[in-house]
């Protein structure tokens, strides 16, 4: 293979090889002699990728036992080694010559010596070279120079003079300039129509990622992707043809103009659904068509906005824990970046609620017995039985006291929100009777609770009951309404604490006898 004839030319037959990192830069042969026959290509045209053979017509003298070639033209340096010492007794006869593989093909050839572009002629055809010398084995005298030429027509493709040219030339349907989105057809015709492969330009960027096939002369592609601004379009005809050469058309300038904003679409997807608790995290997506336009959306409750995210991929993503109590419209509300380009759009309202967090309660159940005379109480585990009420010293109530069950609060939650544990008394109820003993008439007063370390419990103030008041007074005395009974700051309410009461219980002299309940729910949030 030619990777290796090079290696062992760079290694032996060229004394001016100079190592730069990992890069060798070599030198060239002998000077070619002046030519003594020709060279025809075998394809006569191909791809910069594609190996090929040159055809000699003429051998060497039979003093000459190697053979040589090179390359030049473009930016190669001159006489640029493509075989180097090839025996003449390994090579294919071809007729009165013989046929030698480039191996290495032109690419990798220019990649050997620096060369960065094929086809570096302003007029779009670059000429290059090749050369077959006859060399003996010792010395450097020429016996035989045999020499052809190929052209590049474009940076990929070539052909030399054996094969027939041709001629590639553009057509745009509709004519410029048009609209900005517009569909365009680039049609190629090949004259003479020959097999291949058609690329479409836009300056030096490919319009269709695939080269279009050749039918009948023709090749179209058809897009709606051409920026806004004037465009250089060609078309290069690869042949895949030997008979046939590659060839690339004149540039045509295609002006796209602005149409106006392209019209947008917003649409929006909560999650969850439609409902959250409050505090729990909801997510919003916006999607915006079409996905290619750059710009921002602003997340809205109503018209109050949430936030703002860009757009990335036709998408923006926001998430929020702040949602107050209640119902809400959500939205998304796009802003393009390049407004000339694409419009603004907003999408459906979504409705949305966030409902409330329900708090664990526990209760407890008072039970008090008014004899004739006293008042008896008998509770089971888990209740508070209150003593028998007696006459108090003026004769005008019956008065009971005792202490409330201890209550346990244990609060173990991420956060260390703080808590308050809060109690709410019923009327005391006459068992098998219609009479009540109104709850203005219970009262407390809080104990000092205990607690775990790092807690800070601040007790609920003392509450009087009311002076013996009817059932059916509407007074707001006692624990006939809400009552703190001891509450954890935030970021100290973490443990276990165990909290009591004494309680205290007035009851009208003109309450019946009988057994009356009363039920205390305690609350904890």
């Amino acid at each position: 293979m030619f990777s290796t004839r090079f290696a062992r030319y760079a290694a032996t037959a060229v004394a001016t090889a100079t190592a730069i990192g990992a890069m060798t830069v070599l030198g060239t042969a002998t000077a070619s002699a002046a030519s003594t026959g020709t060279i025809t290509f075998s394809p006569s045209s191909g791809a910069d990728t594609s190996v090929f053979n040159v055809n000699t017509s003429g051998t060497c003298p039979a003093n000459d036992t190697y053979i040589d070639a090179t390359i030049s033209g473009g930016t190669f340096p001159a006489n640029a080694v493509a075989v180097n010492k090839e025996p003449v007794s390994v090579l294919a006869a071809n007729g009165n010559g013989y046929s030698i593989a480039i191996s290495n093909n032109l690419r990798q050839l220019a990649t050997n010596y620096a060369v960065t572009k094929l086809d570096p002629n302003p007029s779009g055809s670059t000429p290059y070279t090749i050369d077959v010398q006859c060399i003996p084995a010792l010395g450097n005298t020429v016996g035989a120079d045999y020499s052809g030429q190929l052209t590049f027509t474009s940076e990929t493709a070539w052909s030399s003079a054996s094969s027939t040219p041709t001629a590639t030339t553009l057509g745009l349907a509709p004519a410029g300039p048009v609209s900005f989105g517009s569909q365009v057809t680039l049609t190629a015709t090949v004259n003479p129509a020959a097999a291949g492969t058609v690329t479409f330009f836009d300056g030096t960027t490919a319009v269709n990622a695939a080269p279009v096939a050749v039918n009948g002369g023709t090749a179209s592609y058809q897009t709606s992707s051409l920026a806004v601004g004037t465009h250089s379009i060609t078309a290069a005809f690869t042949s895949t043809d030997a008979n046939f050469s590659s060839s690339t058309s004149a540039a045509s300038t295609y002006v796209v103009n602005q149409a106006g904003p392209v019209s947008t679409t917003t649409s929006l997807v909560t999650t969850p659904g439609s409902a959250q608790v409050q505090g729990g995290n909801v997510n919003l997506t916006a999607s915006v068509q079409p996905a290619g336009a750059a710009g921002s959306i602003t997340f809205l409750d109503g018209t109050t906005s949430l936030g703002t995210a860009a757009v990335s991929n036709g998408s923006a993503v926001f998430n929020t824990t702040t949602l107050a109590l209640g119902s809400h419209n959500l939205s998304a509300s796009f802003t393009p970046t390049n407004t000339t380009a694409y419009g603004p759009s907003a999408s459906p309202a979504v409705p949305f609620t966030v409902t409330k967090y329900v708090p664990p309660t526990a209760t407890e159940t008072i039970t008090t017995t008014v004899d004739a005379g006293s008042l008896n109480i008998s509770v089971p585990t888990g209740q508070v039985a209150l003593p028998d009420p007696v006459l108090n010293s003026s004769g005008t109530l019956f008065t009971t006291s005792g202490s409330l069950e201890t209550v346990t609060v244990t609060d173990n939650r991420a956060g260390n929100p703080g808590w308050t544990a809060s109690g709410l008394a019923t009327a005391f109820s006459q068992s098998g009777g219609s009479v009540q003993i109104s709850a203005e008439n219970l009262g407390w007063t809080p104990g000092q609770p205990t607690g775990s370390a790092g807690q800070t419990l601040t007790i609920g103030p003392s509450v009087a009951p009311a002076n013996g008041v009817a059932a059916s007074d509407n007074g707001n005395a006692g624990l006939s309404q809400s009552r703190t009974l001891v509450s954890a700051s935030a970021g100290a309410g973490l443990g276990t604490a165990k909290i009591g009461a004494s309680l205290a219980l007035n009851v009208p002299t003109t309450t019946t006898a009988g057994t009356y309940q009363s039920t205390l729910t305690l609350t904890v949030i």
